[in-house]
């Protein structure tokens, strides 16, 4: 994957936010039990809410909550209500993540980031973290759910960046539904286990590798 010289082709690395640059759990679950405790249910415990983290909001509270698409998007809507205004900052970001964005740039790897959370959202964390500058490109979900999977999310990253060619591309994500929104869009996806997915997960959805850290990720691009 490594850049040889001026003249050869710009690499491309996508990488998912929530469990793959920033550890969201705190946030997104305060903001999952807000919504829910609207619709008169209550879920104390937060690593019972970790299936949040991930997916499109609107799946989640239909996949797990039996909910229909108007209330799915009524329950989406009173989670943005508490997110937008506290939940957004409720994070942090993984060690090592500066370093390996730093040196990826050093190497003229072009970088995005690919997400199913909403695309102002990315937007603002990366500039909390201060790491947007490394950014090349950022793309989200749309508010109105034009975009909203992560196959939809990929299309437009890879529409942006104009990368005809996907196999120069790779996506870092920490769950399935990033090596699975992957291989529809035909890239591949390195599975990273410091996030909220599971090596068995990941090697079981077909990740083209699984590494443990962004050290790891780091020395992995360095080849």
């Amino acid at each position: 994957m490594q850049r040889e010289g001026e003249d050869a082709e710009m690499k491309t690395v996508l990488f998912d936010l929530d469990g793959t640059i920033s550890d969201s759990k705190e946030g997104i679950t305060k903001c999952a039990q807000y919504a829910l405790r609207h619709f008169g249910i209550e879920e104390p415990d937060p690593d019972k809410l970790e299936f949040f983290i991930g997916p499109p909001l609107r799946y989640t509270f239909q996949k797990y909550y039996g909910m229909d698409e108007k209330t799915a998007e009524a329950a989406t809507e009173k989670y943005r209500e508490r997110y937008h205004t506290t939940g957004i900052y409720e994070c942090r970001m993984y060690e090592g993540v500066p370093e390996l964005l730093r040196s990826l740039k050093e190497q003229g790897y072009q970088i995005g980031l690919a997400s199913s959370k909403p695309e102002e959202s990315c937007r603002i964390i990366l500039e909390h973290f201060g790491i947007a500058e490394y950014f090349d490109e950022v793309v989200g979900a749309t508010m109105d759910g034009r975009i909203d999977s992560k196959k939809e999310v990929l299309q437009e990253a890879l529409r942006r960046l104009e990368i005809a060619d996907v196999s120069q591309a790779v996506l870092v994500g920490d769950t399935h539904f990033d090596v699975e929104g992957a291989a529809e869009v035909g890239m591949s996806c390195i599975g990273i286990t410091y996030g909220f997915g599971t090596r068995e997960e990941l090697e079981k959805s077909g990740a083209a590798e699984v590494l443990d850290s962004p050290l790891e990720l780091k020395k992995y691009f360095e080849k």
